[in-house]
């Protein structure tokens, strides 16, 4: 089992910039990906970003640009960058990682991310 909790989300303006933590702990050397995914109000959960243990990335277009997910130094913490904050971006985040030997598929309790305009 992987445990994943979430820091850094919170009420930012327009034009702004936030920094998302996820630190996973339990089997993570299981973990072979890790990513972070949305859900504002009435809309299914989307991918933003993910991150595989190879370092290989991808976004959604909508942030392409804007954001930057990552990894520590220790390999169960993943971050996401974002700048240029637009109301858009206003969802709950939740980190998510995945393990494909054990086919387990995990997420964090979620972290909202506010942005006014």
């Amino acid at each position: 089992q992987v445990q994943l909790v979430e820091s850094g989300g919170g009420l930012v303006q327009a034009g702004g910039s936030l920094r998302l933590s996820c630190v996973a702990s339990g089997t993570i050397f299981s973990i072979s990906s890790m990513g972070w995914y949305r859900q504002a109000p009435g809309k299914q959960r989307e991918l933003v970003a993910a991150i595989t243990g190879g370092g290989s990335t991808n976004y959604a277009d909508s942030v392409k640009g804007r954001f930057t997910i990552s990894r520590g130094n220790a390999r169960n913490v993943v971050y996401l960058q974002m700048n240029s904050l637009k109301p858009e971006d206003t969802a709950v985040y939740y980190c998510n990682a995945k393990s494909t030997g054990t086919g387990g598929d995990y997420w964090g309790q979620g972290t909202q991310v506010t942005v006014s305009s």
